[in-house]
């Protein structure tokens, strides 16, 4: 099989296009995700502990005082942005706990419907099964 009819295949097969869905999903949702931290949950938190907004909390590798990290990076100076990173950390708690949300109710609706599946007795068969069923005793007798 060459290798365009195989790609052909994997593509149509709708595989490339449930990853091309599902990454563009994700993007939307890291942004929505990322506003949400930034503008809902860290305000009050910096509030909370005393006005602190944690995408300005860095160290300056030359050892002077800066007031934000853009004067630091204006003025040419290694920093640590440890609040960014803290930053980045609650966005990702935040992302997984989503993530195992909607898994964890996708495989309990999963769940719900193997259980009918299962609970669902077997349809009767057919007047026309039931005659060649008849038949075939008959034809064995």
């Amino acid at each position: 099989m060459s290798l365009l009819k195989e790609f052909k295949e994997f593509a149509v097969k709708g595989n490339a296009f449930d990853l091309a869905v599902g990454v563009i999903i994700g993007a939307a949702f890291g942004k929505i995700v990322d506003s949400l931290v930034r503008d809902l949950i860290m305000p009050p938190i910096g509030l909370m502990l005393g006005g602190i907004n944690f995408n300005n909390l860095f160290f300056a590798l030359d050892g002077k005082e800066y007031v934000t990290i853009a004067a630091a990076k204006a003025a040419g100076v290694a920093t640590l942005n440890y609040g960014v990173f803290i930053q980045s950390m609650v966005d990702f708690t935040i992302i997984a706990f989503a993530i195992f949300m909607v898994i964890k109710l996708m495989n309990n609706l999963r769940r719900q419907d193997e259980a009918k599946a299962e609970a669902a007795p077997e349809p009767a068969p057919s007047e026309e099964v039931l005659l060649l069923r008849e038949i075939r005793d008959s034809l064995k007798k």
